[in-house]
């Protein structure tokens, strides 16, 4: 499988350059993005693999979240100059649902088929649930409730006002979880469970490699994300995709490659403390840093984004997350719970198809 990801880097990334300049058909280029864009991810998955065994699973979490939100920030932004924030939040919804579900779903589903019955950090799972209700629920809820009675202009600033609120939060989140509670809540390994994970394992790549891979990876993603961009329009009429679409499910999947990836492979290796926060801190990280920090950002381009979803959209993801919330908030799975929630995902591409 490695060598298969480093036969589409090593034709992907060449390719997308040289169409580029030479102007192919931007429906073959936009295929061409994408396949190189998720051989990147693997190498960027293989990197945080690594770091994740070196530092441990809450900051090789966080590490492996970050990179791969990094993939989907620099689409984002780029959309965002060209204007197409109705694009940019629906691939952030598309991440939302696409992290709880899809994510979690698969890792949940491709672990339980190896494992009777998988057990990860309760306390852990319990601070995300809270989280992920103020992201979700209050923080993206309350902005659309408010808006109805307020001018354009008034939005936006509520906006900005938010997403202050929530880097603080996250950041506030971090040192708690990393800093001055670190160690505090560590959840009993249950007999049984486990056990021939225990060895120890050696990093397939240094630290100094596995960071150099990961700049590598994301400096080419910033340029062919680039170059995906423009393809968005032509692709959309080729196939007639809405921007909902685009945004909800092909952006989100191409842009979270990276978690999808490594999550499963994690949960495969019944390591369900790192799965879990690739795919919950993904999803914190998309809400509480990636969405305000593009609201922010939009400040400087010709078409400001407030924080304002559509209803479709703010279903889709307040489900998602009640139903993982309801799901995940004991600290143990197996593979009914992940076909729940990959059915909850499932259900809702349609929707959003069908939009």
């Amino acid at each position: 499988m490695n060598r298969l990801f480093l036969v589409i880097v090593a034709i992907g990334v060449p390719l997308s350059v040289i169409g580029s300049f030479l102007h192919f058909p931007q429906v073959i280029m936009f295929t061409v993005y994408c396949i190189a864009i998720i051989g990147l991810a693997s190498f960027m998955g293989r990197a945080t693999e690594s770091l994740a065994i070196i530092a441990g699973p809450r900051i090789g979490g966080l590490l492996n979240a970050t990179f791969g939100n990094a993939v989907e920030l620099i689409i984002s932004f780029f959309a965002l100059k060209q204007g197409l924030t109705a694009i940019v939040l629906a691939s952030l919804t598309g991440s939302v649902i696409g992290n709880l579900l899809l994510v979690a779903g698969l890792s949940f589903f491709v672990g339980g088929l190896k494992y009777k019955r998988q057990v990860f950090n309760v306390h852990d799972a319990r601070h995300n649930s809270g989280l992920l209700m103020f992201a979700i629920i209050v923080a993206f809820v309350v902005p659309e409730v408010f808006s109805v009675e307020m001018a354009e202009n008034k939005q936006f600033v509520l906006s900005i006002g938010i997403s202050i609120v929530m880097i603080l939060l996250y950041v506030a989140a971090l040192y708690f979880k990393l800093v001055s509670h670190r160690g505090v809540y560590v959840a009993k390994q249950e007999s049984g469970q486990g056990e021939a994970e225990t060895e120890e394992e050696t990093p397939e790549w240094s630290g100094k490699f596995a960071t150099v891979i990961l700049l590598l990876s994301t400096i080419a993603v910033a340029y062919i994300s680039e170059r995906l961009v423009h393809t968005f329009d032509t692709v959309g009429e080729q196939f007639g995709w809405s921007e909902l679409f685009i945004g909800v499910i092909i952006v989100a999947i191409v842009g979270n490659a990276a978690e999808h990836a490594s999550a499963v492979i994690m949960a495969y290796k019944n390591k369900m403390d790192v799965a879990v926060e690739i795919a919950f801190g993904s999803t914190l990280q998309v809400a509480m840093m990636v969405a305000p920090i593009l609201v922010i950002s939009s400040l400087f381009f010709d078409k400001q984004m407030p924080l304002i979803f559509s209803l479709p959209e703010l279903i889709a993801m307040a489900s998602s997350v009640l139903l993982t919330v309801i799901l995940s908030n004991d600290g143990d799975t197996n593979w009914f719970e992940g076909a729940t929630l990959l059915a909850a995902y499932f259900i809702m591409a349609i929707g959003f198809f069908l939009l």
